[in-house]
């Protein structure tokens, strides 16, 4: 069995087992959707490497007592909340009738006011943008830990790592100069130490470094 076949099956068959709400439970048994596994298997997997703090068909309670599931809700702890939903093209888009998408108006709503994060991904740009979904879940994670950097680093270079955390694309020298309000040459020396010491790579550039983005596996 593959690796992901195999940690989906455990982590699930987990979920399943520590659930004691019937109504999330009997959604389990049912089986994640389609648009979700897929996500799950070009997207989250690849680009994170396990399942941990991810929850499928989260429950929550909205203003009217009654109970929506998000398809997967990301809580890694501390009271912070994020959520994702596979927007697939047939019924969210192709046959959206007005009640439906004021339903949907609300319950992004409902989750803002309840201060999730929430992550809407159209299932086409799943299987069609499989690499810019990867780099918008790294992204989302880095909302989550934005506020950590590693020991032994001094303020400005502890902050380019948590600015480098919040950013989906590479960025500049005077990107990050603007950020910290210091100069374009101050910047180069924190990035080239960063790149030194192996947090931050050279998106772009040969001779003259342009770009730079956080190191995958630091996330």
């Amino acid at each position: 069995m593959a690796l992901f076949d195999l940690s989906l099956t455990e982590w699930l068959n987990g979920e399943i087992e520590q659930e004691k709400s019937p109504r999330r439970r009997e959604r389990l048994n049912e089986g994640l959707g389609h648009g979700t596994l897929e996500f799950l298997r070009l997207v989250w997997f690849p680009a994170v490497k396990s399942f941990d703090c991810l929850r499928p068909e989260w429950e929550v309670r909205d203003f009217n007592h009654g109970y929506r599931y998000l398809d997967l809700a990301y809580l890694p702890g501390g009271g912070v909340k994020g959520g994702i939903e596979i927007q697939g093209f047939g019924p969210h888009a192709r046959d959206l009738d007005v009640r439906r998408f004021k339903d949907l108006c609300w319950r992004h709503s409902l989750l803002a006011l309840d201060d999730w994060i929430f992550l809407p991904i159209a299932y086409l740009s799943i299987t069609e943008e499989t690499k810019r979904c990867q780099q918008l879940i790294l992204s989302f994670l880095g909302k989550f830990v934005a506020s950590n950097a590693p020991a032994g680093l001094s303020s400005p270079e502890a902050e380019a790592i948590r600015f480098a955390r919040r950013l989906m694309l590479p960025f500049t020298p005077a990107d990050l100069a603007a950020h910290l309000r210091i100069t374009d040459s101050y910047a180069r020396t924190i990035l080239h130490k960063l790149v030194e010491l192996q947090w931050i790579v050279v998106a772009s550039g040969n001779k003259r470094y342009r770009t730079y983005q956080l190191r995958e596996f630091h996330w």
